[in-house]
């Protein structure tokens, strides 16, 4: 998976990752740096989800919010 966001766009994006995984804190989803293997292995620890439900978590919301849009 590769799908990482440019770090100008993931700092407009994190307040709405924040939304979609509120048990992230701010100091993680900034040390993501819009990196999607980090985001997904945080919400893999984070949530107690297999890999593979962690990208398409994220695979979903950067379908939405990803550097496309």
């Amino acid at each position: 998976m590769n799908n990482d966001i440019a770090a100008g766009k993931w700092k407009q994006l994190l307040g709405k990752a924040k939304t979609a995984w509120g048990k992230l804190t701010d100091d993680e989803l900034v040390k993501v740096e819009g990196h999607a293997e980090r985001l997904v292995g945080l919400i893999q620890e984070r949530y107690g989800k297999t890999r593979d439900e962690a990208e398409r978590e994220v695979r979903r919301w950067l379908d939405t919010h990803g550097p496309h849009h």
